[in-house]
């Protein structure tokens, strides 16, 4: 999970200003977390505690209430409604991941990531667009190759991952959806050659910056064995003491690199 956070931040100062190459500065005095970390950090805090996804949610969201939450999330966590808004946006897969450590058999992550990702959106593109994040998590921590998880991610979600970074870059624009920015946040993983590079790749797309990287992070931490140390301190230094703590204790617990 602290892939996710990690290109959480660093794409957070990308997406106003969109990126259209990799030559980037990763780190500058701008960088923060978002909704991204702060809804991972609310998943893991419902895994090791047991508490529902929604009250965490609603919890965190009056914690960090300027954290960028989209307008439909702040109505609903402003609310008393428990039912998901029929969302198919990108919120759906940028906090799944700590679910693909939670659980060590395929079927039981596609299950939770679904009652997880339901809880606001339940619209079928982002039940999709959660369990897709989750799978790909699950299988490069199980040690798939690259062309076994692109194998299964194609032939279970019907996700196009054939084209390439260069090709999408040319013409990509920002967009919120799932079925517009998951299959490019698990390209930019695939045609990575180590952790930075991936999030180099998923924020030179101009996109949704931060939660593409946030995505393609958390595939990309379980792929290569962790985020490297050099990147892991900065990311630390972003972050409060809740969101450290929680995420070292699921470290911990769930044996993450």
């Amino acid at each position: 999970m602290l892939g996710a956070i990690a290109g959480d931040i660093i794409g957070s100062i990308y997406e106003v200003i969109p990126m259209k190459r990799k030559d980037f500065k990763l780190f500058s005095f701008g960088s923060h977390f978002s909704d991204d970390t702060v809804l991972t950090y609310a998943v893991a805090k419902s895994l090791l505690t047991g508490t529902s996804y929604a009250s965490n949610f609603k919890k965190c969201f009056w914690r960090y209430p300027l954290a960028g939450f989209g307008q439909r999330f702040t109505c609903w966590a402003m609310s008393d409604r428990k039912e998901g808004y029929n969302s198919w946006g990108n919120g759906a897969a940028m906090r799944v991941s700590p679910i693909a450590w939670a659980y060590d058999q395929i079927e039981d992550v596609l299950k939770e990531a679904e009652r997880c990702t339901a809880t606001t959106h339940n619209h079928p593109e982002g039940i999709k667009g959660g369990q897709a994040t989750a799978a790909a998590v699950f299988l490069a921590r199980q040690g798939k190759t690259k062309q076994e998880i692109q194998a299964y991610i194609e032939q279970t979600f019907a996700y196009d991952l054939h084209r390439t970074i260069d090709e999408i870059r040319l013409s990509y624009k920002f967009e919120v959806s799932c079925q517009k920015s998951v299959p490019e946040a698990i390209i930019a993983f695939l045609e990575s050659t180590d952790f930075e590079d991936a999030i180099r790749n998923a924020v030179s797309l101009g996109g949704d910056s931060d939660t593409i990287a946030a995505i393609t992070g958390s595939i990309a931490e379980a792929f290569y064995g962790g985020v490297p140390d050099a990147i892991a301190v900065q990311v630390w230094k972003k972050l409060d003491r809740p969101i450290r703590q929680t995420v070292t204790e699921f470290r911990r617990v769930y044996q993450l690199p």
